[in-house]
Order: structure tokens, then sequence, then C-alpha cells
């Protein structure tokens, strides 16, 4: 122990074991009174510091004046970032909350929140703090037309009237600042985004000082919203923050967001984490959707943080979906949520008619139905638009050879490698050439010319993916216009907006897409949704499996039929093997209502969330088998520590035996997981602050064994 010295306690990007405050970095020592070329920082402040033989940009989290460690292993602050935003209080309370709650180090939280253009380090020959790339970012903000796309915004401009039920909804939702979380549950085309941003005008006023915070869950959703957002805001300065954003324009918008020059911040998961001074107000629209919930690193649920950070300010936060997840419909009907309804569309349209179409025994054409194709034909004869909706991207899921049984297995994964369809464009004419892409590893291989285990030269696709679909429906409709949506477009910058344009001004006849397409887009002249083969999630393991169709289902049959002017009534199909499951006659009704309240009762009977409470312990490593006996010892580590809270009725906490994950493999690394569950989410987490110092104090028998800790898993 070393006294009388100012230390600076430093989050850095980095896991810490022990204590959470940050690394110690000296500022001054009194036995050399000298100042330093800067003055001392303030918490919150953004400094650079050595780390081994480099060099890292982490925030000052506290200072003290002694440190544990011995004085000739303290190291000194390289420089304090003048320039970079003023200390806010409340982003970092934001961030203890989280590192507190997910279990991880706050430097885990803080840093990678922050744009990386904004923690590059200086150079090493710099003798003063870099001021330019923050000076650099404020003129970049400044000076960039943020009028985006005048068609789309002058389109989206004429804004329709409240209706009544809009009227009534906006009447019950808070203007003075007050914490509250307020579910508002519309059918697909209620209206649900005029709603909220005449809700967002109403908190913000006529002041200038205030920030909105308006959350969506995948960065295809933001260029629409944008223009929205521009055309009902037209004074207001915009921020959008999301991974596809440059990192130029990333890093100025987050600087005008947390320096409050922005009033509105637009942005997906990782936009809950940015410093926000005078927020006001937050929105998250699709609220239900699993992208919120963070996969890597800190796995975090942006939905849930953004409620604990609205409490934490005393500001409502509005949580908007058709299909809301079950924690939240469980909520609202508890209470604890203020459940805001509206029935009927904004427009005044029927919701569509949903008829279910049996395909097993059947022969189907290109993977639609007779009824599907009768169907499409009719809408393109009245010059309409269809949407062909299949939940799975590439060519075919499976290449085989039939002599053998041989199958497209990707050497890396528990998985097959998916055939891809790859176009190369020349100058006159469009040729394809095919390659096999694992969807968890990323392993890329050719085709091979003939079976890899008896020479067999006809190789087959198995199944259909919606490239296949596409090429498909060109057969079958060789006069329509057809577009394509999904992943392995919208990865091309630009792609999927250029798409939506498309359809938009109506010169797409079908449109072929995966979930991308399933919520948050308006189709003036949309009236038919066919999907193609939903079944595979009605029997899987996953206890979430039934939701998550549930909700993809009723929200791209909602993209049919949302505008007035159709006359003829929309139309859903949906293809199935298993017509009399009650999920479709749910569907069928339109009734979320209903199907939420009989999967909640299952659950309650079978212990699951929302009804429990759950973390996951993973660990990989080369061999199943050694991250088996790892997740073992962790558990009887666990027993040898248990008290009597643990074992209490009303607190107890079990762990599950450890058992691999059903994709075993990924990229050459074989994973399993321990579950643990608890009815009381406070002896979950006063285990778990028990327990993870001990693993964290062991080191594995195997060097290259990996394990991570995740807090309310969305997948087991």
């Amino acid at each position: 122990m070393i006294a009388d010295l100012l230390i600076a306690k430093v989050a850095l990007d980095v896991p810490q074991i022990g204590q959470n405050d940050g690394f110690d970095y000296l500022i001054r020592d009194a036995a050399h009174p000298a100042q330093p070329a800067f003055a001392p920082p303030l918490p919150g402040s953004w400094v650079q510091v050595p780390w081994g033989k480099s060099q890292r940009v982490g925030l000052v989290v506290a200072l003290a004046a002694t440190s544990a460690l011995e004085q000739q292993r303290l190291r000194a602050i390289t420089h304090v970032l003048i320039d970079a935003p003023t200390p806010d209080p409340a982003w970092i309370k934001l961030l203890r909350f989280v590192a507190d709650y997910y279990h991880r180090s706050l430097g885990e939280v803080a840093l990678p929140a922050i744009p990386k253009l904004l923690r590059q380090v200086a150079p090493a020959n710099s003798k003063k703090p870099r001021p330019s790339i923050f000076a650099r970012s404020r003129q970049r903000y400044e000076a960039r037309d943020r009028g985006g796309d005048r068609e789309l915004t002058q389109h989206r401009a004429q804004a329709l009237l409240p209706t009544q039920a809009q009227t009534r909804v906006l009447s019950q939702l808070p203007a003075a600042a007050r914490f509250g979380v307020h579910l508002l549950h519309g059918v697909t085309g209620s209206g649900k985004t005029e709603l909220y941003l005449q809700w967002i005008a109403l908190r913000l006023g006529l002041r200038n000082d205030h920030q909105a915070l308006l959350l969506v869950p995948e960065i295809n959703l933001t260029p629409q919203l944008l223009e929205r957002v521009q055309a009902s805001f037209p004074a207001l300065r915009i921020a959008v923050l999301h991974s596809d954003v440059p990192d130029a324009q990333r890093a100025a918008d987050w600087l005008a967001a947390a320096e409050g020059r922005a009033q509105i911040v637009i942005g997906t998961r990782l936009g809950v984490m940015a410093p926000l001074p005078k927020l006001t107000a937050i929105v998250i629209d699709e609220e239900q959707d699993p992208s919120y919930k963070q996969q890597e690193g800190v796995r975090y649920s942006a939905r849930d943080v953004a409620i604990a950070r609205a409490k934490m300010l005393d500001i409502p936060v509005l949580l908007a979906s058709a299909t809301p997840s079950f924690e939240s419909w469980h909520a609202a009907t508890r209470k604890r949520y203020r459940l805001l309804q509206i029935n009927e569309r904004a427009t005044g349209a029927s919701l569509p008619l949903v008829r279910i179409i049996a395909t097993r025994d059947k022969k189907l054409r290109h993977a639609l139905s007779d009824a599907a194709i009768d169907a499409i034909n009719a809408v393109l004869a009245r010059n309409g638009q269809v949407l062909v909706f299949i939940n799975r991207r590439g060519y075919s899921p499976v290449l085989s050879c039939a002599a053998c049984n041989w199958t497209s297995a990707c050497e890396n994964c528990s998985a097959h490698r998916v055939l891809h369809r790859v176009s190369d464009v020349g100058i006159a004419v469009a040729r394809h050439r095919y390659r096999l892409i694992c969807h968890h590893c990323g392993a890329d291989s050719a085709v091979p010319r003939a079976c890899p285990t008896c020479g067999n030269v006809d190789l087959q696709p198995l199944g259909r993916g919606s490239q296949r679909l596409e090429e498909g429906l060109a057969q079958l409709f060789p006069a329509a216009r057809i577009a394509r949506l999904d992943r392995d477009v919208a990865r091309h910058r630009g792609a999927a907006r250029k798409v939506l344009a498309a359809t938009h001004a109506g010169d797409v006849d079908i449109l072929v897409g995966t979930q991308m397409l399933a919520k948050g887009h308006d189709f003036d002249g949309l009236s038919l949704v066919v999907v193609v083969d939903p079944d595979s999630a009605l029997f899987a393991a996953d206890f979430r499996a039934p939701e998550r169709l549930f909700a993809t289902l009723m929200q791209v049959a909602g993209r049919a039929g949302r505008a007035s002017h159709q006359a003829a009534r929309s139309e859903v199909i949906v293809q199935t093997r298993y017509p009399d499951h009650p999920l479709f006659e749910s569907l069928r009704r339109h009734d979320y209502e209903g199907f939420a309240n009989s999967q909640l009762r299952e659950r309650e009977q079978a212990g699951l969330p929302p009804f429990v409470h759950q973390a996951l312990l993973r660990a990989e490593a080369k061999k199943v088998s050694v991250a088996l006996d790892w997740l073992r010892a962790a558990k009887a580590l666990a027993a040898e520590h248990s008290n009597d809270t643990d074992r209490a009725a009303n607190g107890a906490v079990t762990l599950f035996d450890p058992v691999p994950l059903a994709l075993v493999r990924v990229a050459d690394v074989e994973r399993a997981q321990l579950l643990l569950e608890s009815r009381s989410r406070t002896a979950l987490h006063q285990f778990l602050k028990r327990w993870l110092p001990l693993l964290r104090a062991t080191k594995p028998a195997v060097p290259s064994l990996r394990w991570q800790l995740e807090v309310d898993p969305l997948e087991i």
C-alpha cells in the first residue's frame, strides 16, 4: 500500500479480475512535486495510458489517494484528451449499472460504445493531446447536409391526420418527466410510428436543450425512419448511430449526441450506450426483436438497458410493437407496464385475410402451391405487388450426392455449407457461378465437380433458399419485375436502400425476401404476401421458437394491404405441412393476445422465463469434453461455496448439468453450456457475484479454454 499519491482509476476495454473500478495509473507523486503537463483529470475524463508495449484510450472513473499496488508497478497517464466530451456523471452511472448487472468490467462496457475513430491513440511523437480528431468531428457534423433523400422525405412529409385511436393513446402518454414503461401494442399499420413521433414532439416541446433516443432493431430500418423523422422535425438536429455508418460520420454523430447538439438520436442497440446529457424520452420500436440483444462482448439487452436508464433519469420510455415480447406482455398484464392498444389500421384498411395452405403430399412448382401461383397471377394482372417470404438465404441449404449420401458438411462446424449463387455481370451477359459457404464460420469453397466420396458428378441441391426461390419465380412469372432483399444483398452498401426505393416507386412486381422485410416497411402497392416453408421453427428445441415464428409471421403478414386505396382485400398465404397447428389458427385470426396468453400459461407450468430468471455459462475448447469437464468443475465449485441463502426456498439457485450446445462445433471450436436458474433475480445475481470471482481466480487446466457468462440469455 502506498500513500500520498494521486491515482486515477482508468477503465480500459480489457477484462478485469476482481475489482471493477478500473486500472490504477499515476497522476502525481508527492515525492516529486513538479506539476505534470496537464491538470488532474476529473472522473469521466478521457485519457491515453500505456498498456504493455502499446497505448490505449480509457476513461477515468474515479480518483484515489492510495493504491494497493507497489509504487514501482504504477505507470503514469500519457495524455489527458482535453478536447474530448465533458464528463457526464449520469452516463458513468449507467455504465456502472450495466457492468454490474452483466458482471463485466466497466471498461468492457464503456469503451466499445465509443466510435473507434475517437479511441485512436495519439502518435508516439505527439507532444500534446490530440484535439484534432474531436475538432474535425465537430466540424464535419456542423457542415454536413442532413437533408437525406429529398423525394422520399417529401413523400413522407405528407403525414396523415391522427386517428381517434391515436389521439386517445397519445392523451395517455405522459408529457411530464416521470419514469414509467408504456407498452404500445398496435396492429400492423396502426400508425405506431406517427404516434411516437408526435409523443417525441410533446416531450421535446419548443426547447432545443432536450434529447430523444429512438432505437430500431436493424440497420436497414434506419433510412426510412430517418426520412420520417426529418420530415416531422425539419428544424431539429439528428444523429444516426449504427455499425454501418462510415467511421467519420459515426464519430461526428456520436460526438454531437454526447455534447447535446443533436436533439434526436436514431440508432440500433449500440445507441443505448451513447452519452446523452439532455435525454428526456426513449422509444424502442419493434421492442420484441432479438437483435436488441448483443451477441458479442458484453451481452446486454438494449431494451432492458434503456428501461434501466429511463428509471435512473426519471423519464418515460415507450415500447412499441405489433407483437410484443412475452416478457413485456406479461409485465403489462401484471400492471408493471402501462398497456396502450390500437386495434385498427390508421388508413382504415382491413387486416389481410390469412389463408393456411396444406402442402403435405401436394406437388409444388418451385416451392409454390397452385393456390399461391393463382393468387400471384391475379395480383400481377391488376398491377399489384407481391412479397414472397422465405426465412432462409442462399440458393440451397445442402448440396448432396444421391449415390452415397454425401452432403456439403462444413469441416469447421457442426453444420452444412450452404450453396450460394454468385453473379458475375459482364458487359453483355450475366452468368452465374456457385460457392459453398458456411453461415457460421464464413468458410468459402468451390463447388466440387464430382462427389468427393464416390465420384458421382450428379450432385443435387436439397431444399430452397431465397436465391433459388427468386430463380423459380422468374421461370413462373417471366414478365414480372423481381427483386430480392436478404443479407447477401444488404451487405453491399446502399443495395438494400435501392431495392426498397424501387419497390416504393412501383418498379418491382415481386419482392423476395427474408426476415429483413418482415417489419418496419410500408409498401403502398403490396396486396399479397406468400410465406414459403415456415415449419422448421415449429419443433425447435428452443422454447422461444414458437414466439419468434409467430411474431415473424404476424409482422410479415402486416406488410400486406396497408394502403386505403387498394380495391381488393389484401391476402396472406401461408404454406405449411402442419395446417392444424394452433400457431397457424391464432395467426389466421390475427390473435396475438390469445397466442401470447396461451404460451405464457405453458411457460408458467414449465417454470420458464419470464417466471424464472436465468444465466448461462458457456465454455469452448478444441474438444467438447474439455469444455464439459471445466463446466462440471465450475458447478462443483459452486456447491463447495454455497450458503444458506442459496439453499433457501425463496432464493434457490439451480445449476443444471453441463451439456454440449446443439451446434457444438463452430470454427473448429467445440462448445458446451451450464444453465443457472432462480425464481429470484436478486438471489441469482448475489450468487453470481460470489461465484464468478472464484471462477476467474481458477486457471483452466487447458490454457486455450475460453468461457463467458450471459445474463438473461435469449437462446438456450
